[in-house]
């Protein structure tokens, strides 16, 4: 397991997916794309990351219909 990898998951999930974000196939695969690749500039591979999820996918699309900015972390 990574810890590294799910911290960078929820940071980046908390900074990146707006509050407007669609939950449209198109959306999410650029949000994926972005996390992907902000992850491989800070040297975190894609496997840290989806060893600790089933799916990028599915993760982000929760992000989004579940989006409530009041929730603290």
């Amino acid at each position: 397991m990574s810890t590294r990898g799910i911290n960078f998951l929820a940071q980046w999930i908390g900074n990146n997916v707006p509050e407007t974000a669609k939950a449209d196939v198109i959306s999410i695969d650029e949000l994926t794309h972005m996390l992907i690749a902000d992850a491989k500039a800070v040297g975190i591979k894609r496997v840290e990351i989806d060893e600790e999820v089933d799916s990028l996918y599915r993760t982000i699309l929760d992000a989004i219909v579940h989006y409530d900015a009041g929730v603290p972390e």
